[in-house]
C-alpha cells in the first residue's frame, strides 16, 4: 500500500476545520465499507482518508497562531458545523504565523473579536518556504480569505521554493494563471485550482439548471444567484472591492455549460450578505428566467441551505488524494481533470458528468486529456 501524504495548510478557518474533522471522522473507513458521501471513492488510487497527514499549519489569528492544530481549528471566530468533539494532535504540528498581507481586510476590525479576525502585530511571520521543507510536506493547501491576491501568491511562490504541489482552494487565480501554472511545471509540481467547488453547493447546483435550460432548448434570458452567510468569509466579503475574482470564478462556472454564454447585464451571481446568526450556514437564492416554445415564459427559483465548510471537505479529500497520484506519476503543471471537477475556476472547464469520467480515467492511470 501507498505511505501517507503530507500535507501543509494555510488558513486555519472554518474549511480548513472540516477537512481535518472529516480525516479523523472517517479514518477507519477502507474500500469496503459503504461509500463515504461527498468522496469518488474510501480507498482512491490506493490511499485511505487516514493516509492523510497534517504536518504544517498557518495562519495570522493570534487565537490560533502558537496553538496545536488540533486545538486552533476549534477557535473562533471559526463558527463551522461540529463533525467531530475532538480531534487528537496531529504529532507536534503547532500553527505557524504567516505574513498578513493582504489578508485580513481592514474592515475586518470593526466587528467584534468573536467573529472577525485579530492580528497580534507583535508575532513576527515565519518563512513559510523553510517550515514546509523542514516539515517534509509535500501538499500545500491554501485557504486565504477571498480578495487575499498578495497572500495567495506568496503561499503559491512558498510551495515552488519548497518543492511542494500545490492546491489552491480560493478564488485568486493560479493554476489557472498561466504564468503561474508555468512555473509549477517547470519545477516539476502539479498544481489543482482555483476556487473549490462544493458537493452540492449554489455553483454547482446553478450550473446544473442552467445547463438543463441549455440542453432541452430553452433561451434564458436572465440569471442570478444571491448568496448568504454568517461566517468570516461572507464577513471579509461585505465589501465589495474583495470580489473582483470571486464573482469572476463564479460567473464563469456558469457560463461555461452554456452554449453561448448570456450578455453581462444579463446574469449576477455572488455573496450577496453576512448575517451573523446564521453562523457557517450558506444560503443560496437562485433563479432562472427563460422562454420556451412560442416564447412562452417559464422560470424556476431554488433556495439552497447548506453547512458551507462541510460542503467542501470531500472535493478536497479527492483532490489532495489525485495531487499525490501525480507527485507518484511525476506528472507535473496543472491537474486538468480533477481541477475541473472539484474547482470553480480550473484551467479548462467541462460539464461535470465528463470531468468525473476524466477524474477516473486519471486514477486508473491513463493520460489526462
Amino acid at each position: 500500500m501507498p505511505g501517507k501524504i503530507k500535507v501543509a495548510v494555510a488558513g486555519i478557518g472554518n474549511c480548513a476545520s472540516s477537512l481535518i474533522q472529516g480525516c479523523e471522522f472517517y479514518k477507519d473507513v477502507r474500500g469496503s465499507d459503504e461509500l463515504v458521501p461527498g468522496l469518488m471513492h474510501n480507498v482512491l488510487g490506493g490511499y485511505r482518508i487516514s493516509d492523510i497527514e497534517f504536518v504544517a499549519a498557518f495562519d495570522v489569528d493570534k487565537r490560533k497562531v502558537g496553538k496545536p492544530l488540533n486545538q486552533a481549528i476549534y477557535e473562533k471566530p471559526n463558527n463551522t458545523y461540529q463533525i467531530v468533539e475532538k480531534v487528537p494532535k496531529w504529532g507536534d504540528v503547532i500553527v505557524q504565523k504567516g505574513p498578513v498581507l493582504d489578508g485580513v481586510a481592514p474592515h475586518m476590525a470593526e466587528y467584534p473579536e468573536d467573529v472577525s479576525f485579530r492580528v497580534d502585530k507583535s508575532q513576527k511571520p515565519v518563512d513559510a518556504a523553510k517550515v514546509l521543507k523542514d516539515s517534509e510536506a509535500e501538499i500545500l493547501m491554501n485557504y486565504m480569505p477571498v480578495g487575499s491576491e498578495e497572500a495567495t501568491q506568496y503561499y503559491a511562490q512558498a510551495a515552488l521554493d519548497a518543492g511542494c504541489a500545490f492546491i489552491n482552494c480560493v478564488p485568486s487565480f493560479i493554476v489557472s494563471e498561466p504564468s503561474w501554472e508555468k512555473k509549477f511545471a517547470e519545477k516539476g509540481l502539479p498544481c489543482a485550482g482555483d476556487d473549490i467547488k462544493a458537493q452540492v453547493g449554489a455553483t454547482i447546483t446553478h450550473r446544473v439548471l442552467a445547463k438543463l435550460f441549455d440542453d432541452r432548448g430553452v433561451k434564458i434570458t436572465g440569471t442570478y444567484q444571491l448568496n448568504v452567510g454568517g461566517n468570516t468569509d461572507f464577513l471579509n466579503m461585505a465589501r465589495h472591492d474583495r470580489l473582483k475574482y470571486k464573482r469572476i470564478s463564479k460567473t464563469d462556472a456558469v457560463q461555461s455549460n452554456l452554449k453561448v454564454p448570456l450578455e453581462a447585464d444579463k446574469v449576477h451571481i455572488g455573496p450577496s450578505d453576512y448575517v451573523p446568526w446564521i453562523l457557517d450556514r450558506k444560503i443560496c437564492f437562485c433563479r432562472i428566467e427563460g422562454e420556451k416554445f412560442g416564447r412562452a415564459p417559464v422560470n424556476i427559483e431554488v433556495r439552497l441551505q447548506v453547512e458551507d465548510s462541510a460542503n467542501s471537505a470531500g472535493c478536497t479529500i479527492d483532490g489532495i488524494r489525485c495531487v499525490k497520484l501525480a507527485l507518484d506519476r511525476g506528472i507535473a503543471g496543472k491537474l486538468t481533470s480533477i481541477s475541473a471537477y472539484t474547482m470553480k475556476h480550473p484551467p479548462q472547464q467541462f460539464p461535470d458528468p465528463v470531468a468525473r469520467g476524466m477524474v477516473e480515467e486519471f486514477i486508473k492511470g491513463q493520460r489526462e486529456r
